[in-house]
């Protein structure tokens, strides 16, 4: 998988990836809100060998790519599209970035063509997320990307021993191929 946008590169994952992994996956700061990390090393590795497995996956069930900025070698986050096993017709949409292109509209450019290959390549109907409450920043994300809030899930995370409530957020096919014919725009 090779996909460009204006400013980013987008491609699968690379065992030379470590150190820029590691970097955002071991900072306590962008793993405040997800239920993993802060990695260590072990995680770190277990995700890129997990992620280069699923490459050569039959059904392939999980699409994650290094976002890399243009003329740069070395990515600053992830962003993946999981699906669940058998004849699935959603998917989740998961990703984390480096705090150095926080608030650059890097992870919107780079989860809208995910977004692409999710609902026109995949074909799927469905596409959900989720985030924290209070990652305010994530919830922007994904309301600029057109989903639309669905719920509210109490205490369904447990981060750390602290029971946390999560947002999902979620986009219809026909949401995505018609942005304006949504409730949002009538």
């Amino acid at each position: 998988m090779l996909i460009q946008t204006e400013r980013l590169l987008l491609r699968e994952v690379e065992e030379s990836d470590f150190d820029a992994i590691h970097a955002y996956a071991s900072d306590p700061e962008v793993v405040e809100h997800m239920a993993w990390g802060p990695n260590t090393e072990q995680a770190t590795r277990d995700f890129i060998t997990n992620c280069r497995s699923k490459i050569q996956s039959d059904p392939r069930l999980e699409y994650v790519v290094a976002v890399v900025p243009k003329g740069q070698s070395e990515l600053v986050g992830t962003v993946g599209i999981y699906l669940p096993s058998g004849h699935a017709h959603s998917a989740m949409l998961g990703y984390a970035f480096g705090r150095e292109v926080w608030g650059k509209g890097i992870a919107s450019e780079a989860v809208r063509p995910m977004l692409e290959v999710a609902f026109d390549v995949l074909r799927l109907d469905r596409v959900w997320a989720s985030c924290d409450p209070d990652n305010g920043a994530s919830a922007r994300v994904l309301q600029k990307l057109g989903m639309s809030l669905e719920g509210h899930l109490r205490h369904d995370q447990n981060i750390r021993g602290v029971l946390r409530d999560s947002l999902v957020w979620g986009m219809l096919r026909n949401e995505w191929l018609n942005p304006f014919e949504t409730e949002e725009f009538l």
